[in-house]
């Protein structure tokens, strides 16, 4: 089972650089068995297999040669924050980046971004990378979400997998592009309290099955 989750963190780190979400070793992958954390190596490229994927406990323990990321406190700190959360993600995507060294969140100028579980995607404040202030930061903005940004830094979510986490990297970024580049034209008019609750309420069924019709 551990052997299969590595060659899947693996992959998963190895997707984000396929989705042009992360260059290098700018970001992190990691996915959560029980009270443990199999977390990319410190200095993983796209060029990660299995071997490169670090197994941890909550407080940063491990055997081994290979190191764990630099940022397995923020990590952990989303796992203990989010219990739901499978599976945690951070990349240095460039739209996100972008807003985020802006020091503002994401708003709610689209639908979309009440996906993220609020009325807008917060941005933690800056802290050093790999410290536990930054670990606090991203917990706390992340509280109610699956996605937050840092500021300076970048973005982080989770998922309840890992394709889940990836697929939230990837919306999140390109809601992110999608805001920089209206705001190149124009201040995006913003959804109202109003249109907010409406959209929220839709999302409570959004992507669940529906009953058929039946035909008398």
């Amino acid at each position: 089972m551990t052997g299969h989750l590595k060659s899947a963190v693996a992959e998963s780190y190895r997707r984000l650089s396929q989705l042009g979400l992360n260059i290098g070793s700018a970001g992190n992958v990691s996915a959560r068995v029980g009270d443990r954390v199999l977390i990319t190596r410190t200095g993983a490229t796209d060029a990660i297999d299995a071997d490169g994927v670090v197994e941890i406990d909550l407080d940063g323990a491990y055997e081994g040669d290979l190191a764990p990321s630099s940022e397995w406190e923020m990590h952990t700190a989303i796992y203990r924050a989010a219990p739901r959360a499978a599976a945690v993600v951070h990349t240095h995507s460039d739209a996100c980046t972008a807003l985020a060294c802006l020091g503002e969140g994401l708003p709610p100028f689209h639908y979309m971004v009440l996906g993220f579980g609020g009325p807008d995607v917060r941005c933690a404040p800056y802290f050093t990378f790999g410290t536990p202030a930054l670990a606090a930061a991203a917990a706390e903005a992340i509280q109610d979400r699956t996605a937050c940004l840092l500021a300076n830094h970048g973005m982080i979510c989770h998922g309840r997998s890992l394709e889940a986490a990836v697929a939230t990297a990837l919306r999140l970024e390109t809601l992110a592009r999608q805001y920089l580049m209206a705001r190149a034209v124009a201040p995006p008019k913003l959804l109202s309290p109003e249109q907010v609750a409406e959209a929220q309420e839709r999302f409570k069924t959004y992507g669940q099955p529906k009953a058929g019709r039946r035909i008398a």
